[in-house]
């Protein structure tokens, strides 16, 4: 498996694979080739169909040092579903230099013409059970596990939760309207105010969807949040974090303990699935997010290593099938309400995990329910991965 610190980082939304991803392969392609007259973008895939609502050919422009043509395509002969082709001209405008970029998820990029070095492998063990037998055989916890793979990873955890309050922080004290044609008000800030003159039975849970808005309503107007494992899933971690520091006190060295024990969750969901919305739906965006956010409550409960897992699978498994279909492919609706709601269901996974496990051993273990991710979003048809052809983003173009 990839670096841990390769699934947390901070970025530019609304989205990790359609902003954070081609902004990070323009910045290399001008690193390592230098500068050209003139460059053309092509893009396929997701990047295409949803490019202009979440901004990708603006990023690009803004980011290429010289004039840029961006061009919006449909067929693509490569063999991952979601890239574009960055073509390097010289004054003439003959092409001089191409790359084959294709944007994974959650930010990461892979390039056929340039093997990158953040792709390389770090962890040998690429399941859980492999995991396990690690933990065991070498009497050690979770966490410790992580940080003697990734030594320096504390630090940059702990700059990665700076970064989700801080978007937690701006999105409570920011109103009005998010870029685009939805005109969708904020609302962020109103749900933490309607928080102070509640029931306490209630007030939590609105304090956790509230923040949980902020992060994603920020995502939605393009500004820096943390990939959790992706931009579109942002709220979920963001949300936590700053719940557990902010409301409920906790130290900070647990919560970056427990960040990486989420992290370890998402990457091997990463390595056996997808995280990319294009490839696997939602599911592999929030769903991996409430696994992740599960797996490191869980931890802050003190629950042991069988109930973390039985809560990571527990986020996993209840969202086999969320399709992603951003409306007008907006990161706004339904994503920043599932965030909202997927803090919620990713402390009621750690909780029910922890009682269950006293009934019953569960018999779907974490690893089974990442492949059975992987098998569902193979069989979700491409209206339902990010293209906004289909399900309430085709809903929501007939009703209005």
């Amino acid at each position: 498996m990839q670096a841990i610190r390769e699934l947390y980082k901070m970025g530019r939304g609304p989205s990790s694979s359609h902003t954070l991803a081609p902004e990070r392969a323009c910045r290399l392609f001008t690193e390592v080739n230098g500068v050209f007259p003139y460059y053309r973008v092509e893009l396929y895939g997701s990047l295409s169909l949803t490019g202009k609502g979440h901004c990708t050919d603006q990023v690009i422009i803004e980011t290429l040092p010289s004039e840029c043509e961006v061009v919006f395509c449909l067929d693509w002969d490569e063999e991952f579903p979601n890239g574009f082709y960055l073509r390097a001209l010289d004054e003439n405008k003959n092409e001089v230099m191409k790359w084959t970029v294709f944007s994974v998820g959650g930010g990461t990029i892979e390039i056929k013409e340039y093997p990158v070095n953040f792709s390389r492998e770090i962890y040998t063990e690429n399941s859980f059970d492999e995991i396990r037998e690690i933990l065991a055989s070498e009497d050690i916890s979770i966490s410790e596990y992580v940080f003697i793979h990734e030594p320096g990873l504390r630090e940059y955890l702990s700059d990665m939760i700076d970064g989700m309050c801080a978007c937690v922080q701006r999105g409570l004290k920011t109103e009005g309207i998010l870029p685009g044609k939805l005109h969708m008000y904020r609302s962020a800030a109103k749900l933490y105010r309607e928080s102070l003159d509640i029931s306490v039975a209630e007030r939590n849970d609105l304090r956790l969807m509230a923040y949980a808005h902020a992060a994603g309503e920020e995502n939605a107007a393009g500004n820096t949040c943390v990939t959790a494992p992706t931009l579109g899933a942002c709220g979920v971690l963001a949300a936590m974090m700053y719940y557990c520091l902010e409301d409920l006190s906790v130290e900070r060295d647990r919560l970056i303990d427990a960040l990486a024990v989420g992290g370890l969750f998402g990457n091997l969901i990463k390595q056996n699935a997808t995280i990319s919305g294009a490839v696997g739906g939602c599911q592999a965006e929030v769903g991996a997010a409430v696994s992740m956010a599960a797996a490191a409550y869980a931890f802050l409960m003190n629950l042991n290593i069988s109930q973390i897992e039985y809560a990571a699978e527990i986020g996993m498994e209840h969202h086999l099938g969320l399709t992603c279909d951003p409306v007008m492919g907006y990161v706004m609706i339904p994503c920043i309400e599932r965030n909202a709601m997927g803090v919620l269901r990713a402390i009621d996974a750690a909780v029910l995990a922890k009682y269950m496990s006293r009934v019953r051993g569960h018999l779907v273990s974490f690893d089974m329910v990442v492949q059975t991710m992987n098998e569902t979003g193979k069989s979700l048809p491409r209206e339902l991965k990010e293209t906004s052809e289909g399900g309430l983003a085709k809903e929501f173009e007939h009703g209005f």
